[in-house]
């Protein structure tokens, strides 16, 4: 028997990298899972490689009425959500001194106000006892350079988990931050070669991680192995943030 036989999870931003890569092993162990993403296509491609007992609703979590949208078919078909993974995100590069009201609002707008609202639609589905894990950073640990709005949006998920630990205690829905490091997916696609052997530099374990890495820590958190765990930030950064 799969570590979550019967269960329902919803991943958000699921069309490709470490969260396409969680809802493959949330299937594999058992799961039926609830996907989104803004481009049907992508989302397509998605569902066909994940296989089975899989859906994929496309929609934008920064877009209120998206997450209506997905929450309402998850009601009339599902009636419940055991494994929220708000892992939706967005983050640029752009120094203080020529930060736009755009970027602004574009990294909070997904990274925290999405973040927000998707837990909190969630939660009249979630069952006590339920999981919900947040996609973070290892970037809310550190000063990284041209990076502060999206550093801060994550900064702003671990204040939620610690105040959505206590929020939820009643219920014993647990909720946990999980902070990947630098991580081989589409979003290095764009980083120089020289900056990526840099990232390798800083990284204790001297490579970059691997969306399967992060896959299976989405799964402890998920399931009852991390039943008594909660609040907490856990970093899979290959000890980037850590030394």
């Amino acid at each position: 028997m799969g570590k979550l036989e019967g269960k329902v999870a919803v991943i958000t931003g699921a069309t490709s990298g470490m969260a396409l890569a969680t809802a493959k092993l949330f299937v594999e162990e058992g799961a039926y899972v609830y996907i989104t993403g803004r481009r049907q296509s992508n989302l397509d491609d998605a569902v066909k490689a994940i296989g089975k007992n899989v859906k994929g609703i496309q929609g934008d979590a920064a877009n209120l009425a998206d997450l209506d949208k997905l929450f309402e078919t998850i009601k009339a078909e599902k009636g419940k959500i055991d494994v929220l993974f708000a892992s939706a995100g967005f983050g640029e590069f752009q120094a203080i001194g020529s930060i736009t009201e755009e970027h602004f609002d574009k990294t909070f707008n997904l990274n925290v106000r999405g973040t927000l609202f998707t837990v909190q639609k969630a939660l009249p589905l979630m069952p006590d006892g339920a999981s919900i894990i947040m996609n973070g950073s290892v970037a809310n640990l550190k000063g990284m350079p041209a990076f502060s709005v999206y550093n801060a949006s994550k900064a702003a998920l671990r204040s939620f988990a610690r105040t959505w630990t206590n929020d939820l205690k009643d219920r014993k829905i647990r909720v946990n931050l999980l902070s990947p490091g630098p991580i081989d997916t589409a979003a290095m696609d764009g980083i120089p070669d020289e900056m990526k052997a840099e990232f390798k530099k800083l990284v204790p374990m001297g490579r970059i991680g691997k969306s399967e890495e992060i896959a299976t820590v989405a799964l402890f958190l998920a399931s009852s192995d991390s039943s008594y765990v909660t609040g907490i930030d856990l970093c899979v950064d290959g000890g980037f943030a850590q030394v």
